[in-house]
């Protein structure tokens, strides 16, 4: 059995990851070496960004638990709104946009994990721990 708390364990620790640019902020609470298949994260989008994403070589799904914004799905068009208890599933490596009018809160898992202090490629996705 695992056990991790966001303050204890995290926070502060190689686990929490912010963006170069400072769109975001990941806290990892579980990773590839959990050997649970998946990574499960955290996450703050900050207030007044807009981040370009393409997960490529994962899938992700999120809920948000707190704030405001908005995905944009580049191939449709569609933009759907996100606040407090809304899923989205990029099911499809679907290339978006990801925006927050207010501090976003959301929670996220990726397959295949992701390993630790990844952060986003120019072209907007996480590379592959092949290990």
């Amino acid at each position: 059995m695992i056990v991790r708390r966001l303050q204890e364990d995290v926070l502060g620790t190689e686990r929490e990851v912010k963006a170069p640019n400072g769109n975001w902020t990941s806290r990892r609470l579980s990773l590839k070496d959990d050997g649970m298949g998946f990574s499960f994260h955290d996450t703050l989008i900050h207030a007044g960004t807009e981040t370009y994403i393409w997960y490529k070589n994962h899938l992700e799904a999120v809920y948000c638990v707190g704030g405001k914004g908005e995905i944009e799905d580049l191939t449709t068009g569609k933009v759907h709104p996100i606040e407090d208890g809304t899923l989205y599933l990029l099911n499809g490596h679907e290339k978006h946009y990801l925006r927050a009018e207010e501090e976003m809160r959301l929670i996220c898992a990726f397959n295949p994990p992701l390993s630790g202090r990844e952060v986003h490629t120019k072209e907007g996705y996480y590379p592959v721990d092949e290990s």
